[in-house]
């Protein structure tokens, strides 16, 4: 029975390394975009917004039959 052998200084600095690239690869999938991406994506966003409010109703006359004296 021979176990192997493990530094444990390196495999410290190995997960550090994992944990770094792990949230690389999150900031790269987040803010990694083109101007043009981003300028589309707000373009979507706007003209999806446009669309919801112009589908909203007319608000109602302010005075209701029940404010009558």
């Amino acid at each position: 029975m021979s176990a192997t052998v493990v530094n444990l200084r390196q495999a410290r600095k190995q997960k550090a390394r994992d944990s770094k690239a792990l949230s690389a690869a999150e900031n790269r999938r987040k803010f990694g975009r083109s101007k043009a991406e981003k300028s589309q994506e707000n373009a979507e966003a706007d003209l999806q917004t446009k669309r919801f409010e112009g589908h909203k109703l007319a608000s109602v006359s302010s005075s209701s039959p029940t404010d009558e004296d």
